[in-house]
């Protein structure tokens, strides 16, 4: 019987496309705010509507990663899974990513015009617990009309294993949330 675990891992050993890049040495830097960071992060003036049309822009996908001081998954994702060539330049490549402090109090430009702290946004969209991983559509158009959750095209809660982590980028990137999800896309991937 094929279980989910087996058919992610044949999936990365049989050559997702994207993998195929040549390997970067990446290395996650601890910043003064408690948060990892890596060097490639989108330096942002925190207004999400020009953020989205930017990555866009550059033909990438926007993401709003949320992290916290002395998490232990974030430690993990950023020692792991992005200094992994293969997930961190798919990553890289094809993703914007805005890096926010689940508790930060730094004044933030929602979709809708609102300025928020990075904590009462965080609240806004129901983040629970770190990481959490946000992606939106390609355009901003009709987002401020829609609350929360309602903008993303999909979500990651938490942290997934390293082959599952680059698998919802790329369910992202491929637009898989058009069609089933998540975990039926990637059944499917087999």
């Amino acid at each position: 019987m094929l279980t989910r675990r087996s058919a992610i891992a044949a999936m990365v050993a049989s050559g997702l496309p994207g993998l195929g890049m040549s390997p970067v040495s990446a290395k996650a830097t601890l910043g003064e705010d408690g948060l990892y960071q890596m060097d490639w992060y989108l330096e942002s003036f925190l207004e999400l509507a020009e953020d989205l049309a930017s990555a866009t822009a550059k033909g990438k996908r926007f993401a709003i990663m949320w992290g916290l001081k002395g998490c232990p998954a974030c430690k993990r994702m950023h020692e792991v899974h992005l200094t992994d060539p293969r997930i961190e330049s798919y990553v890289r490549d094809n993703f914007e990513i805005l890096h926010l402090n689940h508790i930060g109090a730094r004044a933030v430009t929602d979709f809708d015009g609102r300025k928020l702290g990075e904590k009462a946004l965080g609240e806004n969209y129901a983040i629970r617990f770190t990481p959490t991983i946000q992606f939106f559509p390609e355009e901003a158009g009709g987002l401020a009309a829609v609350s929360g959750q309602g903008r993303e095209v999909a979500r990651m809660p938490g942290l997934l294993e390293p082959p599952a982590f680059l698998a919802m980028f790329r369910y992202v990137r491929e637009k898989g949330y058009e069609n089933a999800p998540f975990l039926d896309w990637l059944k499917r991937q087999v």
